[in-house]
């Protein structure tokens, strides 16, 4: 198993039993072109049903607690639109993190994703779900130990957390220039802290804490992930759901977007449940 350089992420951040994909892995993310495509003809697909079907007759309730989107890094809203885009069609709420380019203090988008669930939980007066691609599932699970009151549902899709420094080598590559910049006096950048200091181990210890009760927690990994290693991926605690799709088509392959409303609807039931439980 090959370890990070001491230029790039903290040993730490990358525990035994877990590795750095082989450079000859991203290859494999050339499948994306194939999975945008698959997502087009779904859509169009989707397109002649809602046509074919009377606008009576067509859902109007909205599903469930509402979803936010978080990107992953160096992402993003915009990476997750066509994905928002369908589980709207399906009847989900979602909701944008506000997150132009997931480059900045881990912890400082923490808060941000925070103040974010903050403002929709007042507006919709209930708690929220996340969906969260790479690094933004990581920092779904971190708030969600935080604020058990403001989510009730977390899904991932290749999100690294139990080795955040278990990736390839052109991540580890963008994580160098950016901390460089940031040394060279640009704002708003990830500085040397959080990837080696304070910052890097508060956050990865938030997202490796127990999930309070009450919040539903899914995984969603694949073993063609050219990026992370995929069984970096998979929180022992979550429900662990296979796909096979690339790092980045997860954010907008079908056959995954079919997984994360799965997960949302097995969340809603379960909160259904409970309810019934509590009125028994």
């Amino acid at each position: 198993m090959s370890h990070m350089s001491p230029s790039s992420l903290a040993d730490f951040l990358l525990p035994h039993g877990f590795a750095v994909p082989h450079p000859a892995a991203v290859l494999r993310e050339g499948s994306a072109a194939t999975e945008i495509g698959r997502y087009a003809l779904r859509a169009a697909a989707d397109r002649r049903a809602r046509r074919a079907t009377p606008y009576a007759s067509r859902p109007g309730a909205r599903l469930g607690d509402p979803v936010l989107l978080v990107p992953g890094f160096l992402a993003g809203d915009g990476t997750l639109g066509l994905m928002s885009r369908s589980l709207r069609a399906q009847g989900f709420r979602t909701y944008r993190s506000h997150i132009h380019s997931n480059i900045g203090c881990t912890l400082n988008a923490a808060a941000q994703l925070e103040a974010r669930l903050e403002s929709i939980a007042m507006r919709r007066g209930t708690r929220v779900q996340i969906v969260g691609h790479s690094l933004g599932g990581m920092l779904a699970r971190g708030v969600a130990v935080r604020r058990p009151d403001l989510v009730s549902n977390i899904v991932t899709m290749g999100s690294p957390m139990l080795a955040p420094g278990a990736h390839h080598v052109s991540l580890a590559a963008a994580v160098d220039l950016l901390v460089r910049l940031s040394r060279a006096g640009v704002p708003g950048l990830m500085s040397a802290d959080c990837v080696r200091g304070d910052c890097a181990r508060q956050s990865f210890g938030e997202s490796r804490h127990p999930l309070p009760a009450g919040i539903d927690f899914t995984a969603i990994y694949s073993r063609r992930d050219g990026i992370v290693d995929w069984r970096a991926c998979v929180d022992p605690v979550a429900r662990a759901v296979e796909v096979t799709a690339s790092h980045l088509g997860m954010a907008f392959d079908p056959r995954v977007i079919d997984a994360v409303s799965g997960a949302l609807l097995r969340s809603d039931v379960s909160a259904v449940e409970v309810d019934r439980g509590k009125s028994a």
